[in-house]
């Protein structure tokens, strides 16, 4: 289809998207968002989705015997968006780690698995890059770089 770019600020979608967690009682979600705006250019839906999608995948990754804890953060990076998505869930076996990004990948048992090769696919056409960090049983940071517009 037609994508229609449109600038807008990351905070905002970031703001957005996690207010739809923060109903649940058993989640926390902390956001520690860089205090100007930081305007990217791309299709804010597809954006809207990709945090969604990360955010989703972070709080499904905490096992049910601890209260998910969901940290949110951006900063500006040498004119890049840094956004950081961190949760406190079993992490990501050194097994998977190549597999992650693959399409129909998924590591819960069920689901469909393209969320993460998605999320990539969004990034890159934004000329951006997505990776993580993560600690096995205790933690997972997801990171999405997007070129910041200059106004």
């Amino acid at each position: 289809g037609n994508v229609r770019n449109q600038l807008f600020d990351v905070n905002r979608t970031l703001e957005n998207v996690s207010t739809l967690y923060s109903a649940n009682g058993k989640l926390k979600t902390i956001t520690n968002l860089y205090p100007y705006e930081l305007l990217i250019e791309g299709d804010k839906t597809q954006i809207n989705r990709l945090f969604t999608n990360l955010l989703q995948n972070a709080v499904q990754s905490v096992p049910e015997t601890r209260d998910a804890v969901i940290e949110i953060t951006s900063k500006l990076t040498a004119n890049k968006a840094v956004v950081l998505i961190k949760d406190n869930g079993s992490g990501i076996p050194a097994e998977m780690h190549n597999k992650i990004f693959t399409p129909n990948f998924t590591t819960k048992t069920s689901g469909t698995g393209l969320g993460l090769a998605m999320c990539k696919g969004i990034v890159e056409k934004m000329n951006g890059r997505i990776w993580f960090e993560t600690q096995e049983n205790q933690w997972t940071v997801f990171f999405v770089e997007l070129p910041v517009v200059e106004v």
